[in-house]
């Protein structure tokens, strides 16, 4: 490997050619890089004080000869694709506006753009990747060149319109001074991976998919690189389109949670594809069977999540998880799409664990259990749920989630729906009053054309106020934003906060004259106060009750836990724990809560960090952490990462005497340190 300063300008002089390799990313500068480099470039120039300015790295691999040399660009296409671009918009203006300033049109074009005595591709100094290759080759030929949406156009109509007559000497002088560190590797090098990772270059930051690509195919010889890019990677990120292109990272995120349990952050996916993949290069026959098995799973991904599923019922289940915002649910998605499109479970079942889902995230919102742990829940189920399991199997799996994250049951339902402020949401309100309104009718109603009307108004007159009786205070507060006085209308400026019989009857639009199912209870209410309210609240929640059904899973459940319900937990075992216990909270205690669940006593910041199973003859011990990156020195941990088991994590560990517990605490602190530093709760 070979580091050196360079000119921008001196490397580009010469008889040579850039080329992306296949699998790089398309060019992807917007404005405010450009905007940024141009003030730079505009700066310099303009201070003689400044002897050069630093424009990031250029990495690249050489190939051919010495008077015909290919360099196979690693990283820092983005910034030599835009500096061409500049240097073509320059000639362009110095030839319409015949100004001198020590350079022309032909000088630039011969030495910096291309190698005039060469035909054929090697003409071009630089080579896109195909997508944008031919749009390049016609903006330095000069052709006319559409608009269609392109950033290569966009960059070089924003130099043309940033260059003026008395401004390209000062932009030449800038373009003069522009160093760059120019690192060649020979054909020999090792892996130029571990260098792409090092660098922190300016520009457009990689997205964790640009990352993952380059990781599986920079490294692989050219011919394979080629097949598994044209095979298998270029039709699944065409498959998502440009629209939808910065899904790609979801879904590779959802892809890990399916096949690990694990949550990654979304600025860790990269990380952890890397230890899901951690040898790209000997076992190609291997790397292809995974990167064919992303391929098959991204098609099931552009089903759920980019509206492109064609059966109307499956694609009406969801319709309603994409209002729910219920993405955590993906990857169980993604494993029940692929039993599916296997014939393994039939659509029947599909629909019902959609609507599985469906209801327990809207439960989930109405009881406001804990949020942040969801992701964590829905990706353990996924990785229990293989594509083989059944609808029943599905079930179980949610009836045995623990306190607080069960699945709520019917009678915590109908408290919560009773009273919770269901306005202040704008998903929750407008899914929750389409989906009542529609519930059993054979045409359904476009709720979008109509608005949210509060029967009792936001602000209240003093007819009101008489109406609402001497509590009217306590019921506005309280009854507001509740289901209860909601409803949907198309005349909400006519309604405003008339009294309530004015709105029932007087009014155009009034409810009496209302097509909608919504506003039958209130056609024939004699009054609207707070029984009222009430009232119409528990008519909805029958409705409701048949919408999000708990699909055989509301039954008893204990909801409060104790140590004295772990048996084991006596004598000598009762105090290895309690010395245990007192190690761990002793971490932070300010941080870490103790949950006691039917099975296991756990610690957790957000989400457990370690669970603790009491045994007659140990205390068995989950870690929330990869197995792979355990520190164990003495060998005590066994990975269990694809062994189903109670608690959370995939190290298992255990202890059964009072000597083991420094190096069973130096095993927990890894697992405690890793979610205290990254975020991961």
């Amino acid at each position: 490997m070979k580091a050196n300063e360079a000119n921008l300008l001196t490397l580009l002089d010469g008889t040579k050619q850039f080329i992306l390799p296949i699998y790089q990313r398309r060019y992807s500068w917007e404005w405010r890089h450009c905007q940024q480099l141009w003030d730079d470039i505009v700066r310099i120039g303009e201070d003689e004080d400044l002897p050069y300015h630093f424009f990031g790295s250029l990495v690249s691999r050489v190939e051919g000869t010495a008077t015909k040399q290919e360099f196979f660009v690693i990283d820092g296409q983005q910034r030599l694709a835009t500096f061409s671009l500049l240097l073509a918009a320059l000639g362009r203006a110095l030839e319409v506006n015949n100004v001198e300033i020590g350079t022309d049109k032909g000088k630039i074009e011969d030495s910096y753009l291309f190698n005039p005595r060469e035909g054929d591709e090697f003409r071009y100094k630089l080579l896109l990747t195909e997508y944008d290759r031919n749009t390049l080759i016609q903006l330095l030929e000069g052709g006319e060149v559409s608009d269609n949406g392109s950033l290569l156009v966009k960059t070089y109509n924003f130099f043309t319109r940033k260059l003026r007559p008395d401004n390209l000497e000062t932009v030449y002088k800038g373009i003069q001074k522009l160093m760059i560190v120019d690192i060649v590797l020979d054909s020999s090098a090792g892996n130029p991976q571990l260098i792409f990772e090092s660098l922190n270059s300016k520009g457009l930051e990689l997205s964790q998919a640009d990352l993952i690509r380059n990781y599986v195919l920079m490294v692989q010889e050219r011919d394979f690189q080629n097949r598994l890019y044209r095979k298998h990677w270029c039709p699944m990120e065409e498959s998502f389109g440009e629209e939808h292109s910065k899904r790609f990272d979801s879904f590779m995120r959802d892809y890990l949670i399916l096949k690990t349990g694990q949550v990654p952050p979304k600025k860790k996916v990269y990380e952890s594809f890397k230890r899901h993949v951690p040898d790209p290069i000997s076992q190609p026959r291997k790397l292809e069977e995974k990167i064919r098995d992303i391929a098959h799973y991204s098609t099931h991904y552009v089903r759920i999540a980019l509206s492109s599923e064609d059966d109307p019922k499956l694609c009406a289940c969801l319709f309603d998880l994409h209002e729910l915002k219920a993405e955590a649910s993906y990857p169980i998605l993604l494993g029940v799409y692929e039993g599916y499109t296997q014939g393994r479970i039939e659509k029947a079942d599909v629909i019902e664990i959609f609507r599985l889902i469906e209801s327990y995230t809207v439960r989930r919102l109405f009881c406001e259990l804990p949020t942040k742990s969801v992701h964590k829940i829905f990706g353990s189920i996924a990785k229990k749920f293989d594509s083989g399991s059944s609808l029943q199997e599905m079930k179980d799996n949610f009836s045995q989630l623990s306190h607080p994250d069960q699945f709520p049951s019917n009678q915590e339902f109908k408290e919560a729906f009773l009273k919770k402020d269901v306005y202040t949401s704008r998903a929750l309100r407008n899914y929750l009053l389409r989906k009542l309104e529609n519930h059993e009718r054979k045409e359904t109603i476009d709720v979008e054309s109509y608005t949210i009307e509060h029967v009792m108004p936001r602000s209240l007159t003093g007819q009101w106020k008489a109406d609402l009786g001497e509590n009217w205070e306590n019921t506005h507060e309280i009854y507001l934003n509740t289901i209860g006085n909601l409803t949907l209308t198309g005349y909400n400026s006519e309604l405003s906060n008339r009294s309530f019989q004015e709105k029932r009857d007087h009014v155009p639009g009034g409810f009496r004259d209302s097509p909608l199912h919504l506003n039958k209870s209130l056609a024939q209410a004699e009054r609207w106060d707070e029984a009222a309210i009430k009232k119409r609240a528990e008519t909805l929640l029958e409705k409701a009750l048949k919408i999000w059904i708990d699909h055989g899973i509301d039954k008893p459940i204990r909801r409060g836990w104790s140590l004295d319900d772990h048996h084991h937990l006596s004598g000598e075992m009762m105090g290895l724990f309690q010395q245990l216990q007192n190690r761990i909270q002793n971490l932070d205690d300010s941080a870490v809560s103790e949950q006691i669940t039917q099975h296991y006593i756990g610690y957790r910041l957000n989400t457990y960090f370690v669970c603790i199973l009491p045994r007659a003859s140990c205390l068995l011990l989950y870690l929330n952490f990869p197995f792979p990156d355990i520190n164990d020195p003495q060998g005590l941990c066994r990975d269990v990462t694809n062994i189903g088991h109670l608690g959370s994590g995939d190290v298992e560990v255990a202890v059964s005497s009072t000597a083991e517990l420094d190096n069973i605490m130096f095993l927990i602190g890894q697992a405690f340190e890793s979610q205290s530093q990254t975020g991961v709760r």
